[in-house]
Order: structure tokens, then sequence, then C-alpha cells
């Protein structure tokens, strides 16, 4: 299933170079350019708090973005830039990227765990230790996955998932060769404080035996 594009909504903008900047500034704007695809720069600007909000939330320059932009036809985006102010750290000019379909892009998706009661490590009252919520791939543009899947079945205690054991999407991959951790399987606190119980005994009784050896060599010593 694809993955649905978010929209972004902008406006077109009026003039460019500084001075229409600043205009859309004083107007309560952040401007911006839409350029790539072989077509000419467009001129936009946005809503402030709108797309401070957006900013805010994170991941904005690895989302793909369906920008609507009023009389013109939706177009997919990406950011490849934000001005901030030096002082107050607010968005003052925003660069987008056009794509096509065929484009390859960089995207966070989100990982889907299933089977998770046909894991014996979970009936027994083990945890889900999820490291990785998302998972960057290089994707296509066009052909966006809603997520990966993560299949539990069979995993023990202990197990841990590695990107390389999972099955991605057609067409996506890791944007690193690392095969990183996805997931693990973790004991149970009683049981981990079961094995910590068990470890101490294991200490306190090598500790006697020690002790009663050093007292009966000390004892053939004083003979």
């Amino acid at each position: 299933m694809a993955k649905e594009i978010p929209d972004l909504v902008a406006e077109a903008r009026t003039g460019t170079g500084k001075g229409a900047a600043r205009q859309a500034r004083r107007n309560g704007k952040v401007p911006g350019i839409v350029y790539g695809d072989g077509k000419d720069p467009l001129a936009v600007q946005f809503d402030f708090n709108q797309l401070l909000t957006k900013l805010r939330a994170g991941r904005f320059m690895s989302t793909l973005w369906n920008m609507k932009v009023d009389g013109q036809e939706d177009v997919r985006v990406i950011c490849r830039g934000v001005q901030k102010d030096v002082v107050k750290d607010l968005p003052t000019h925003i660069d987008f990227m056009r794509l096509r379909r065929t484009s390859k892009v960089n995207l966070f998706i989100h990982v889907e765990f299933i089977n998770e009661d046909k894991a014996p490590g979970l009936k027994r009252g083990g945890t889900l230790v999820t490291v990785r919520p998302e998972v960057e791939l290089r994707v296509t543009a066009g052909d966006i996955p809603e997520s990966i899947v993560v299949d539990l079945e069979g995993k023990e205690i202990g197990d841990s998932i590695h990107i390389e054991d999972v099955k991605l999407p057609a067409g996506a991959k890791p944007t690193t060769d690392r095969n990183f951790v996805i997931a693990n399987i973790a004991a149970p606190s009683a049981l981990v404080s079961e094995e910590a119980e068990e470890g101490a005994d294991e200490g306190d009784a090598t500790a006697d035996t020690a002790a009663e050896e050093g007292s009966e060599e000390g004892g053939n010593t004083e003979e």
C-alpha cells in the first residue's frame, strides 16, 4: 500500500528578490521558491504559523510533500533548505525541489510489527523493545511504501531483528550498508531479577567455599 503524501498549502508570490521577500514577511508569510524538473522556478509563500508548526513537528526535510498552489497543478516536492533568523531561529525563507514520480528520495518509513501473538518470547513475558520506530530508506517518489513490516513469528527472548532480516518493499533500500537493529525482545524484569539472584547465590556459594578451603589450609599450617 502506497504511503499517503501530506499536503503543503502555499500561495503564489508576486515578484522576486529581496524586496518582495521582505514584503511577504511583513504580511506574516514565509517566502519560498520551488525549482527543478526542468521547469521555471516558482515563487511561493506560506502562512508563518502553519509552516512553523510543520517545521517543529520534525522530519520536515525528509518528508515528501504534495504542494498545493491555487490555480496550479499539485506538485510533489521535498525541502532542500530552510533559512532562519540568526537571533530568533525562525524561518525567513524556504527552498523546495520538484520531484518526478521516478525520482529517488530518502524518507523515513514507519515500522509495523505483526504476529506478536506467535512470538514465544513475548508469550513468556518478554518485552518488544523498538529501537527504530521509523527507518530511513531510499525510495521512488511515485511508489512510497506506507510502512515496512517486521514479522515476529518464532522470535524468542534475546532475539534481535536487524534491517537485513526484513523484506523491504520493491524498489526500497536502506540509506546505509550497516546492518542496524530495528527491535529486540528483552527478558521480563522478573526473569532478570531471578537470574541476578541466582548469580548472587552462586557468588556467595563460591565465596563460602573459598573461605572454607582457606580455613582448612590455615588449620593444616598451624599443625
